[in-house]
């Protein structure tokens, strides 16, 4: 079998923004934009959350931070409605669920806000 001859000293690599396009720290650069304006619109005794749907199960919790490995996990931590603790470790592909407002945990202290913290820790 004869293959071309291909002078591959031509291929320029693709600039280090577009390669990183897809790696998950800017996945979490957007979805922590996209935390703080919903955040924005809450009222003061609401907090963000999360509610995932994956195999006929719904779960619902209240997001306290986010964090990434590159190039392709994102972490969510945060707490269910009963005070369990809840990690999901998620691929960036398949990362889907809804932000949704949640009444805060503890009664007597001011909302958990989250956004502008991940937004400082840029």
């Amino acid at each position: 079998m004869n293959f071309p001859n291909i002078d591959f000293s031509q291929i320029k690599p693709l600039p280090q923004r577009l390669a990183e396009a897809n790696y998950a720290s800017e996945f979490y650069r957007q979805i922590v934009e996209m935390i703080s304006d919903f955040e924005k619109e809450l009222d003061p005794d609401e907090e963000v959350g999360a509610r995932l749907v994956s195999f006929g199960q719904t779960v619902q919790f209240h997001i306290q931070d986010i964090g990434y490995y590159d190039p392709s996990l994102i972490r969510f931590i945060g707490t269910l409605d009963n005070g369990s603790k809840v990690e999901l470790i998620q691929h960036v592909n398949q990362i889907s669920f809804i932000l949704m407002a949640l009444p805060k945990q503890i009664e007597n202290e001011p909302a958990t806000r989250i956004g502008f913290k991940l937004l400082e820790d840029e």
